[in-house]
């Protein structure tokens, strides 16, 4: 079901996929998707309709930024001691409104740090979530673990950007690009040594996904029409991830029992946000998440090693 990331040969020098056609695919589907995230994503496309940048000039100026810190290899590296997280840095989301919009993302990356948290998640999208790349660059600066950039990836330029700000790895949302574009946006993310987090919601966009070549997989529970969250949604995906990817459950993680259900389910990560950014003990609740064993995936069955 799963293929590799594409073969180098499918690359252009500079990092593109030689075969990068779009046509009128993404348009339709933006048309018939009635949901928050269609209006984010065209709001994101035009911006990036009107940046007049040189892309080759902003691979050149990633290429030579410094190493990334491996966020895919930080979150395998704690598989034997078990679920590993991903605290996320959000002031405000579209479903929840305001969680923190005056929080300190440096002073929330040491709390998550000391807490245990692998990585670090941070929204930088502005308008919907109030967040900001220097919120990436200061939570980054505080504590130094593996970051995400958490936002809406539409173009080659966006992937430069995670790259210049210091992110470790970009998100990709399957509903979001076209197939030839989510090929092309791996692939340069690898050129650039980021980690690309490939978000599903449900079989088919999977599928895509893991023909794309993802090798570390969100399974994001939260409905895109509805706001609302399917908490078996995860675990009804869990056993068609083939065990090479690493695979991170989102949305929904209220507390430990979440937690330990999708450990095993078969999931290393999950992907925190909201319980932890209300937490009043924000390191204490991420202790509470970590070291739940984790299922095995491919027997289709939460089996704990």
């Amino acid at each position: 079901m799963g293929r590799g990331p594409p073969p180098a040969s499918a690359l252009s020098a500079r990092g593109r996929p030689t075969n990068t056609g779009r046509g009128q695919g993404s348009q339709v589907r933006w048309a018939q998707m009635a949901n928050y995230l269609s209006d984010i994503v065209a709001a994101h496309r035009a911006a990036a309709d009107d940046d007049r940048r040189d892309v080759d000039a902003l691979i050149a100026e990633a290429l030579a930024a410094p190493p990334t810190s491996g966020f895919a290899r930080a979150l395998s590296a704690h598989a034997g001691a078990g679920l590993s997280v991903i605290a996320e840095i959000k002031r405000r989301s579209p479903s929840r409104g305001d969680l923190d919009p005056g929080l300190d993302p440096a002073e929330l990356a040491e709390e998550y740090a000391a807490g245990g948290a692998s990585c670090l998640s941070v929204l930088t999208d502005g308008p919907g979530f109030g967040g900001s790349p220097a919120d990436l660059i200061a939570a980054k600066a505080a504590c130094g673990l593996p970051t995400l950039r958490k936002d809406f990836t539409v173009s080659r330029a966006d992937i430069c950007d995670a790259r210049l700000m210091g992110a470790d790895a970009v998100l990709l949302i399957v509903a979001a690009l076209d197939p030839d574009e989510l090929v092309e946006m791996l692939g340069l993310a690898a050129v650039l040594s980021l980690d690309a987090l490939v978000e599903v919601h449900d079989a088919a966009e999977l599928d895509r996904a893991l023909c794309a070549g993802a090798r570390l997989v969100g399974v994001n529970q939260r409905d895109l029409a509805t706001f609302s969250v399917d908490q078996r949604r995860a675990e009804d995906l869990a056993a068609r991830i083939p065990p090479y990817a690493v695979a991170v459950a989102e949305s929904g993680v209220r507390d430990e029992k979440d937690a330990a259900r999708l450990a095993a389910a078969g999931y290393q990560a999950v992907l925190v946000g909201e319980s932890l950014v209300r937490a009043p003990d924000r390191a204490r609740a991420v202790k509470a998440l970590l070291g739940h064993p984790v299922g095995e995936r491919d027997r289709g069955i939460g089996t704990a090693r």
